[in-house]
């Protein structure tokens, strides 16, 4: 279980950083324009986040989960994936919703890392 619960933490890790790092290349670009793979490492880090909280009790028994932090880096990812899924097809992705989205994918990985 613990392999697991550490291949799970690293595929969530590049994840988020893979959001963050595919809007800031948008940073010069005119017209902004979401690239989907935003969208696929968002789910993707959805994906890994619900394993690493499936899994905690087996490989922390000692060590209690914190559900408001689990639950607020939750709706986060669950905003930023609607923001995405609300302008993927769009021609160009408006200068608010880009920045919306980077600054709630800095405010996640700052709660995960806040002990």
């Amino acid at each position: 279980m613990s392999a697991i619960n550490m291949v799970a933490y690293v595929i969530h890790l590049l994840s988020v950083l893979g959001i963050l790092a595919l809007l800031l290349l948008q940073w010069k670009k005119s017209p902004r324009t979401l690239n989907p793979g935003v969208l696929h490492a968002g789910l993707t880090a959805l994906v890994a986040g619900l394993v690493l909280v499936g899994l905690h009790n087996n490989v922390k028994p000692d060590e209690e989960l914190n559900h408001v932090t689990v639950g607020i880096k939750f709706v986060i990812l669950v905003v930023i994936l609607a923001l995405g899924y609300k302008n993927v097809k769009k021609p160009e992705l408006p200068k608010n919703v880009w920045l919306a989205m980077i600054l709630l994918t800095i405010t996640n990985i700052v709660i995960a890392s806040w002990r």
